[in-house]
């Protein structure tokens, strides 16, 4: 190769590295003034994130409880007879109503019947004996008077005198218990209401005061509600009303169905148990109902709603702004009067609609943050903006 074409390639292979050069240059130079404005920027303050905020306010609430219960008859009675013999008849439509002294089942009465001619046959007869024997009595008070007879004799007459009047009497009594005894061969219901099945039929043999009912009257119109409430919860309930956080309420009742529907008619809290099951350490609650379409039937669960106490200065906080950390403590962000996002630890004893009743960590007049929690930290400046919650918009 000549001197002249070795002289010809060397600008050219130098051009490469020189170009590279000047790229990087400009790259570098590039990249520092695009840094400088960010760096400048990096140096002022953030500008306030907008959150929507409720301020809350103290307010009147009754407070309700909801507990489980039972139905259970307002009158119930056992049928049972209170003689022995024969069922010759049931009288009464299993399942229908029947009136108090209405006949149930006839017993026999035969035997019940003769017994109380006997009894009346010796009544006779004890009175025939006190008209002999006062009419003898009669004849020695003149005689005694007289001295005709002796005092020995008119005392024996005086006493036959008075044992045939108490005779009498016993006669009177044994025909009156024949009377009862007759009376009672017919069942008759105690208490007016709903007849149930009968567990025996015509021809059976029942005996006095018999262990099986033959059949069961309840009346359902009233009908109670027990429901039970633990002792725990009654008792803070008491110290709440003693301490004035809260106010007597009423003692009406609503009710709530097996298949969630609303019982039409409110109840009256009748009374509290006086002690605690020991086994559930639990305290019975009962209410008493209008059950005119008989719709409750005995046994039934349903679900009652109680007012306990009257808050006169509950705060209620909307579900949305509150949280939990990791530790399952409820948490809420609030904008606090240098208007930064301040936490707060609260306790919610309970719902009442969508809201939670706060009872320690927030107070009246805070500004709870409901939206754009997402946006903020502690700490950051926020500006509150009221919020809609019929919208669920900020204004």
């Amino acid at each position: 190769m000549s001197s002249s074409t070795a002289l010809l390639i060397k600008p050219a292979a130098l051009r490469k590295p020189l170009l590279a050069v000047l790229i990087s240059a400009l790259v570098l130079q590039g990249c520092t003034d695009a840094a400088a404005p960010g760096a400048a920027a990096s140096g002022a303050a953030p500008a306030p994130v907008e959150v929507g905020v409720v301020t809350l306010q103290p307010q009147q609430i009754t407070l309700n409880t909801e507990l489980p219960g039972r139905t259970v008859a307002w009158q119930l009675a056992d049928i049972r007879p209170q003689v022995g013999g024969i069922i010759l008849k049931r009288l009464f439509t299993e399942g229908g109503d029947v009136k108090a002294g209405d006949t149930l089942y006839q017993i026999d009465p035969a035997t019940f019947a003769a017994a109380k001619q006997n009894a009346a046959a010796a009544l006779a007869r004890a009175n025939a004996n006190l008209q002999q024997a006062t009419a003898k009595a009669s004849r020695y008070q003149q005689m005694i008077k007289q001295r005709l007879i002796s005092q020995q004799d008119f005392d024996e007459v005086a006493a036959q005198h008075e044992q045939a009047k108490a005779d009498v009497l016993a006669a009177k009594a044994q025909l009156q218990s024949a009377q009862i005894q007759l009376d009672y061969s017919k069942v008759t219901a105690p208490i007016s209401g709903r007849i149930g099945k009968s567990a025996v039929t015509a021809g059976a043999l029942v005996s006095a005061n018999q262990a099986q009912a033959l059949a069961v009257v309840q009346q359902l119109d009233p009908i109670y509600v027990e429901v039970t409430q633990s002792s725990a919860e009654l008792l803070k309930l008491k110290q709440a009303l003693a301490s004035g956080a809260l106010s007597a309420a009423g003692t009406s009742v609503s009710l709530t169905l097996e298949d969630g529907s609303t019982y039409q008619h409110q109840g009256k809290l009748q009374f509290s148990e006086v002690s605690v099951d020991a086994s559930t350490g639990s305290v019975v609650l009962r209410a008493e109902f209008a059950n005119p379409d008989q719709l409750l039937l005995p046994g039934m669960y349903v679900r009652a709603t109680l007012e306990t106490g009257i808050n006169t200065a509950a705060i209620l906080a909307p579900q949305r702004g509150i949280s939990r950390n990791a530790k399952g403590e409820a948490t809420a962000l609030v904008v606090n009067t240098a208007g930064t996002v301040e936490p707060r630890l609260v306790k919610a004893s309970r719902t009442i609609g969508d809201q939670w009743l706060i009872e320690e960590g927030l107070a009246a007049g805070d500004q709870l943050i409901v939206e754009g929690l997402q946006k903020v930290r502690p700490g950051a400046p926020a500006k509150p903006v009221p919020f809609n919650a019929a919208t669920g918009a900020n204004e």
